[in-house]
């Protein structure tokens, strides 16, 4: 079984103060709902462990391996729980240049795995709602470092 859910968000900034805030991971836990704490600065091919924290649902501590890092453009990881095969997401961020001045960003996952059935209520429920918070909460900070 599959599941996807995306959320996109314009925030008024340009796409390299979007970026710049999105990974500076050690100030996560400063502004962010949902990621808490990344506990070594994520690089492509290596894992990093990730906190997680859904407002009013699970928290975890997740060990991804880190798949793209493209500068403005793209952060993208892959996690398992417990073994590959049984509950996979692979987690992106995507950022694209509306003007100078307006930089969409665009979060999703992709679910697979033979327990996705079985957590799609929480997929649909907590954690998309969860993706909304982050991006809202994303876009309140790159917004108020720009007024500074």
């Amino acid at each position: 079984m599959k599941a996807h859910i995306e959320h996109t968000i314009t925030v008024n900034a340009s796409i390299e103060s979007v970026w710049a805030v999105l990974t500076d991971f050690d100030q996560y836990n400063a502004w962010s709902p949902t990621i808490k704490q990344f506990f070594s600065a994520p690089r492509v091919g290596q894992r990093s462990k990730v906190r997680l924290e859904q407002p009013d649902g699970p928290s975890m501590t997740m060990n991804p391996i880190f798949l793209d890092i493209t500068p403005l453009k793209v952060l993208r990881w892959k996690g398992s729980l417990f073994v590959s095969g049984l509950f996979d997401g692979e987690h992106y961020f995507m950022l694209e240049k509306k003007t100078d001045q307006e930089t969409v960003l665009i979060q999703g996952e992709y679910f697979s795995g033979v327990l996705v059935y079985f957590f799609r209520k929480m997929i649909y429920g907590v954690t998309s709602n969860g993706f909304k918070s982050f991006n809202e909460a994303l876009k309140k900070q790159v917004e108020n470092r720009n007024i500074l």
